[in-house]
């Protein structure tokens, strides 16, 4: 019987990584298993492996499973991996082949539908991975491009997050009585900036849906901590020196193009201020109270010197004002806590008071 581990053993030395080393061939199973594992290596991607004739066929999904039926993924065609696979967590050794974090993302059963050396069709039955899907060879020159495709329609009640939505604006207006009904946030002067983490990867866009994403390359690694996890955000970049917002630095990463911003990430680095989510996970959360919004926010909890979510605080304006004066920043803005998002709109439901 061909030995179809002798590429997976050819790329690694069994000294030197954790990874499952069997000795003899492959020994041939029930057709059934599969497994996905986020694989943090040079670029974060997921892993899929299909059990097949005893080992494991397998795919790298730079942007991970499409879960509606018109968002098409590319899937690299990889070599054969061994069945001890399905289970594998660890850590692969920097420099090494695959060097990088691993973990389990879901694991089932499979059922076939229709498999060949151009299209394989299955259906998964997983935790986290339902449904019809469908690999398709692009027949480039080595075979190793497919498209991965979700054929079933959307689970019930899941929406694809947009690129882009109209921010909400706040009008100037004086400080609001001080009560439960409204929540503060300090003004930073930053700009205003929509932020879409997908699969992985982070794409920006200014307050005009401008694509600004080369512009601020420090927010890329955003997406690796972020996972699998699908949300846009609303926030602001902000340029800080002194701990204070430096306007002039601010400017200047505005204007730069992504060869000059790559070039300033280290003298005037931006970071992002994130102050609302506006669509997490396959939901809209726009009708959401703003309470609930900045909730979820919090719970994203994901660290990164290039991230932060500045707190909100319930009542207590004119302490809030006092503190933004002392501390030398633009402002507040009060944001009624009962409040829903509305894109390009704001119906006096956020309020900017000026220092």
């Amino acid at each position: 019987m061909a030995d179809n581990l002798e590429e997976y053993r050819r790329k690694r030395a069994r000294d030197r990584t954790p990874e499952p080393w069997p000795d003899g061939p492959p020994v041939p199973g029930d057709d059934n298993l599969f497994v996905i594992q986020e694989h943090h290596a040079t670029r974060l991607h997921w892993d899929f492996r299909l059990e097949r004739g005893g080992v494991l066929v397998s795919w790298a999904v730079p942007k991970g499973l499409p879960l509606s039926p018109g968002v098409p993924r590319l899937a690299v065609h990889t070599e054969d991996h061994p069945l001890e696979y399905l289970t594998f967590s660890g850590e692969i050794p920097a420099g090494e082949y695959g060097g990088g974090r691993m973990t389990v993302w879901d694991t089932g059963t499979y059922e076939t539908l229709h498999w060949n050396d151009h299209n394989v069709e299955v259906v998964f039955h997983g935790a986290r991975t339902r449904g019809k899907y469908l690999f398709r060879n692009r027949h480039d020159e080595d075979g190793r491009d497919w498209t991965l495709r979700r054929l079933d329609p959307a689970e019930p009640g899941h929406e694809d997050a947009p690129e882009f939505l109209e921010p909400m604006t706040a009008e100037p207006g004086e400080l609001p009585p001080d009560d439960d009904e409204w929540a503060y946030e300090f003004a930073w002067g930053g700009l205003r900036t929509m932020l879409l983490v997908c699969g992985g990867h982070v794409t920006a866009h200014d307050e005009t849906g401008a694509d600004v994403t080369d512009r601020y390359p420090e927010l890329h690694k955003l997406g690796e901590r972020f996972g699998s996890t699908e949300v846009l955000l609303d926030g602001e970049v902000v340029v800080m020196k002194d701990g204070r917002p430096h306007p002039a630095g601010l400017d200047q990463r505005r204007r730069a193009d992504s060869a000059a911003a790559k070039r300033l990430k280290t003298g005037c680095p931006v970071f992002y201020f994130a102050s609302d989510v506006l669509h997490l996970d396959g939901r809209a959360t726009l009708d959401l109270p703003y309470t609930k919004r900045r909730e979820l926010l919090d719970g994203l909890a994901i660290e990164d010197r290039h991230w932060q979510v500045p707190r909100s605080y319930l009542g207590s304006g004119e302490a809030v004002a006092g503190a933004s004066r002392q501390h030398g920043l633009p402002g507040v803005v009060a944001k009624r806590a009962d409040s829903p998002y509305r894109p390009g709109g704001g119906q006096g439901d956020w309020l900017l008071i000026g220092n």
